[in-house]
């Protein structure tokens, strides 16, 4: 038996076939076995089964030829394919460069801050050229995902720097995006919310996974193209670190940057600080010079007065100091101190900085009350749950005073009430009030002090009153707003619906910062004309009123001032109680001068008792 390899037969393919063309063996036949199989096959179709209809057997390129790519597109554009798929890369690249390099502040953003280079593109590329193909694709998704998620929350500082003048905090702020979607119903309606968080929400999910699909592009191309994109990344590298090293600018931007890697530092670490805030705020909280002190010895120097605690919201230092408000403001300013002496009041007036800016309300009035620097959501909480007393709270222990709360803004259960000291609470539901909303607005402060006058201060043979009561009336986004009527025709207050009407429409009025401003100022003036108004109307000897702002109004009306500054008024008809006050250095009247006394909001509810205690003989 021979052992010699019989000759390999091939099938025969000149037949039909073009005498020029040059058949390759090894090619045609890449081993024995598949050679054979090919000539079985192709005997198979050259005999068809016995009975088969010759004419009818299906010809070998009959079927349709595949179309690669959008549906055979490509293939019959096949310049147009290609300036597209270059497009396409361009434009990945662009992402992941945009969202390493943008800012996050809206005043930060200019083209100059987009012509530099990032560090981090740089490392990024050079890990994806360190893997393998599948694990390229894996790790680059993973980090696609992680830039959008970046993207999103320097959208949300963003935001959030245009309205608290402040970065969006990881562990305390979230609970501030309900308040936010509460803020659009009430200023757009029911649909509108619903329209702007589905909005929010797909919006998130796009930015991720397009974010997810532009670094699987680019590390496909790069994995293509590894030697290329390998000299690059050198070269890039090592211009990065020349221009690092010797400081080189572009109109005056660093062309240098390792900007995000900064970014996300800061963010760990303020990540790590807000974890250990709350040790930090409860060691500040054990701490009250007033704890012990017995209730007969506390406020001896207001004793049959009735005192009022009211917060004018966003009434801010730009007000009074900005050119193109200060002149107005000034001039109802002028007007209050001459209704408050006409009534035989007197007025001192400072400044107070506030812990926040633009909103957050409920953190300034905890700060101004419980005498600690109430920051963040976490120490409010913590604050309203623990056993710290209020000066609210140190009123009611006396026993000397009924401590109310005049709170239009609440239109929810509100537990923290009973925490601050008060013994009856009138939200805006027990006002009596019967007509519209202005906004964000329940109820019009002039309604809301006639209000507080029938329920509580007019009231006969009652014991003296000490009050919280919040005007909500200058409360974002000023638009529309109430204006000042004949007391005796507020009646349920549906007369306030003509006067709505007769408003701003507040989309209209936020196309315009210059507009903005404009409806503020006199979302301010009619809040001060109010409050005035009440005292001169029923304000007697034994009243006391202290008034302030909470915070200033958000970047948009202060043109991103980090000025947190607030005015603070005290107005009595006893002489002997400003007297008490005479070494503050305050200001006469109900406008602070520039340069009045500033302290932070926390002082004064220890500076205030101190003045108002016993007094040394």
């Amino acid at each position: 038996m021979s052992h010699l390899t019989p000759p390999r037969q091939l099938p025969d393919v000149t037949a039909g076939a073009d005498p020029d063309t040059a058949v390759t063996p090894d090619a045609a036949a890449p081993s024995d076995d598949t050679a054979t199989e090919g000539v079985t096959e192709a005997k198979q179709a050259e005999s068809p089964e016995p009975g088969a209809d010759s004419d009818t057997a299906p010809a070998a390129d009959s079927t349709p030829p595949t179309r690669p790519g959008w549906f055979g597109w490509r293939r019959r554009y096949p310049l147009a394919a290609r300036v597209v798929r270059v497009g396409v890369h361009v434009l990945a690249a662009a992402l992941v460069l945009v969202v390493l390099l943008v800012p996050n502040r809206l005043d930060w953003i200019t083209v100059r801050s987009f012509f530099r280079l990032p560090v981090e593109g740089l490392f990024l590329a050079a890990l994806l050229l360190l893997l393998p193909s599948r694990a390229r694709k894996i790790t680059a998704g993973a980090l696609g995902v992680f830039l959008g998620l970046t993207a999103i929350l320097k959208c949300l500082d963003m935001g959030f720097r245009q309205t608290l003048a402040r970065p969006f905090d990881l562990v305390f702020d979230w609970v501030l995006l309900n308040d936010a979607a509460d803020w659009l119903k009430d200023s757009f309606g029911h649909t509108g919310e619903v329209l702007a968080v589905i909005g929010v929400i797909v919006l998130a999910v796009v930015v991720l996974v397009v974010s997810a699909l532009a670094m699987v592009r680019l590390a496909n191309l790069m994995g293509r193209h590894r030697s290329v994109t390998a000299r690059s990344t050198l070269v890039l590298g090592v211009a990065w670190i020349i221009c690092f090293t010797m400081g080189v600018q572009f109109g005056g931007v660093t062309v240098a940057t390792k900007g995000y890697a900064q970014y996300l530092s800061n963010r760990v670490q303020y990540v790590r600080e807000g974890l250990g805030d709350a040790d930090v705020f409860k060691k500040q909280m054990a701490v009250d010079a007033f704890a012990k002190t017995p209730p007969d010895q506390l406020l001896t120097g207001l004793r049959g007065k009735d005192v009022m605690f009211t917060f004018i919201e966003s009434y801010g230092r730009v007000a009074i100091d900005d050119p193109s408000m200060g002149p107005e403001l000034d001039k109802t300013l002028q007007e209050g101190d001459a209704r408050l002496r006409s009534a035989g009041f007197a007025a001192r007036s400072g400044w107070l900085r506030s812990p926040v800016t633009g909103a957050g309300s409920w953190l300034a009035h905890s700060t101004f009350l419980s005498g600690l620097w109430v920051k963040n959501q976490q120490r409010y909480r913590t604050l309203t749950t623990s056993d710290r007393s209020t000066l609210t709270s140190y009123f009611q222990k006396t026993g000397a005073w009924r401590t109310v709360g005049i709170v239009p803004g609440v239109r929810k259960s509100w537990p923290e009430g009973k925490y601050f000291g008060l013994d009856h609470i009138y939200d805006s539901t027990h006002l009596g009030y019967e007509g519209p909303y202005f906004s964000w607005t329940p109820v019009p402060d002039q309604f809301s002090l006639e209000a507080f006058q029938k329920l509580e201060h007019g009231k006969k043979n009652r014991d003296p009153i000490m009050a919280e009561i919040i005007l909500a009336s200058s409360h974002n986004p000023w638009s529309p707003i109430a204006h000042m009527i004949d007391w005796k025709d507020l009646g349920n207050g549906k007369v306030f619906y003509k006067i709505k009407k007769e408003g701003t429409n507040p989309t209209q009025v936020w196309k315009s910062a210059k507009r903005v401003r404009t409806e503020y100022r006199k979302a301010i003036q009619y809040s001060l004309d109010s409050l005035t108004q009440w005292m001169q109307r029923y304000g007697d000897k034994n009243t006391v009123l202290v008034f302030l702002g909470d915070h200033q109004p958000v970047p948009t009306v202060t043109g991103g001032s980090a000025n947190r500054d607030v005015p603070v008024t005290i107005v009595a008809h006893d002489p002997k109680v400003l007297d008490r006050v005479a070494d503050w250095g305050w200001t006469d009247g109900i406008k602070p001068a520039d340069d009045a006394p500033e302290w932070t909001m926390n002082k004064f509810r220890d500076r205030f008792m101190t003045a108002y205690g016993p007094q040394p003989k």
